[in-house]
């Protein structure tokens, strides 16, 4: 066996890992295999003679290449969305296996994505690579450009933020909580009659800009249309405080929309979808623990 057939087999053997490492970084099945395969390029281009630990070689260069893809996201404001009311919490169908799509899926949860995306990029790489695949801060440092001490804050930082969010906050009317898990529910089984019993016959629908850009409706009044817009078109989509009023958080990719429901004597008379990041970055987001079962 050549040397470029035995790094082809040692990086295979790597693979798995790798896209896990990415994937909890960026959040997108897609991208992570875009972070793996560059990280293939970067190693059967260079000088492998003096790399002692392979394994901890990759993880570094694929995380660089993260932490550049996440800066290179921050910047780009004008993206749309690509989100509405999510279909479907998959993406990227076409490029990666859907048995080993599924399996990585669900080592992340939707959850834990959601929460990671209010971070930094570099309190992301720092959390990540630290607190959920055990890689020392003396080696964090260099990838983030820090000090080991600067790395160390800034995994503490997004660990309190993490720890913030799992606990979460109990909405102050849990009779509102109630009415957002079943008006989920009722989306996600298609329950038009439920929905339409959760919905005030005057209710709006808005989108902002970006929600617009994604294919949401700018506006829908009426509890028919509105219930029409929701049923059996919610997936993946979790219940949360947004600016300490009960909604609701969904995730796709690399992206989020909140929800923004206003809730007067049991019925739900205006929901505002919110996607625009710069809007986003605003909202004190808490996701709230639910009993409802996930979509598969």
């Amino acid at each position: 066996m050549d040397k470029h057939d035995w790094l082809a087999t040692q990086f295979e053997a790597e693979r798995p890992r790798l896209r896990v490492v990415a994937y909890r970084m960026l959040g997108s099945l897609s991208e992570a295999e875009d972070a793996v395969q560059e990280g293939w390029l970067h190693l059967s281009r260079s000088d492998t003679t003096g790399i002692g630990n392979l394994g901890g070689w990759l993880t570094t260069v694929v995380a660089r290449i993260c932490l550049d893809m996440l800066r290179s996201r921050k910047s780009r404001r004008e993206e749309p969305v690509g989100l509405v009311v999510p279909e479907s919490g998959r993406e990227g169908q076409d490029r990666i296996d859907p048995e080993q799509e599924a399996l990585l899926a669900d080592s992340v949860s939707q959850a834990l994505l959601i929460v990671l995306d209010t971070l930094s990029p570099a309190e992301r790489l720092a959390f990540v690579l630290h607190d959920l695949f055990d890689v020392p801060f003396n080696e964090i440092a260099p990838i983030v450009g820090r000090s080991e001490t600067a790395a160390r804050k800034l995994a503490s930082r997004a660990r309190s933020r993490m720890r913030e969010t799992g606990r979460g906050k109990e909405a102050d009317d849990p009779g509102s909580r109630a009415v957002v898990e079943a008006f989920l529910k009722a989306s996600r089984e298609g329950d038009f009659y439920a929905l339409l019993a959760l919905l005030d016959p005057d209710v709006v629908l808005r989108a902002d800009h970006a929600a617009v850009s994604g294919g949401a409706p700018g506006e829908v009044r009426g509890a028919r249309a509105v219930a029409r817009q929701f049923s059996g078109r919610v997936r993946g989509v979790q219940p949360a405080l947004v600016n300490e009023a009960v909604g609701a958080v969904a995730r796709r990719g690399q992206h989020v929309l909140v929800f923004q429901l206003t809730i007067t004597s049991g019925k739900i008379v205006e929901i505002t979808m919110v996607a625009d990041p710069e809007h986003l970055r605003h909202l004190d987001l808490v996701l709230l623990d639910s009993g409802i079962e996930r979509a598969p």
